[in-house]
């Protein structure tokens, strides 16, 4: 089983968690409607989602791979579901 853990934006620094997000939004596949936002923007809205915690801040230590998921999907992997 994954040994997974919830990572709080504000346990890291500016800089990574800015990484992180650009990372993320960059990613073949992610999807912003119909109309294609510039990465800022991207970014912008992802931390507003974690600032409000409608997006959670996973690390997987087994793969030692992390990703960005909505609260509902993270609290049920967190659980064991």
């Amino acid at each position: 089983m994954a040994q997974l853990l919830e990572i709080p934006p504000s346990r890291l620094a500016p800089d990574v968690l800015a990484a992180l997000l650009e990372e993320f939004a960059s990613r073949d596949g992610t999807d912003y409607g119909v109309r294609e936002l510039p990465l800022e923007d991207k970014v912008d809205q992802l931390r507003s989602q974690l600032a409000t915690g409608r997006l959670a801040l996973l690390y997987d230590g087994d793969s030692e791979t992390w990703d960005l998921l909505p609260r509902d999907i993270a609290d049920g992997l967190l659980a064991g579901a």
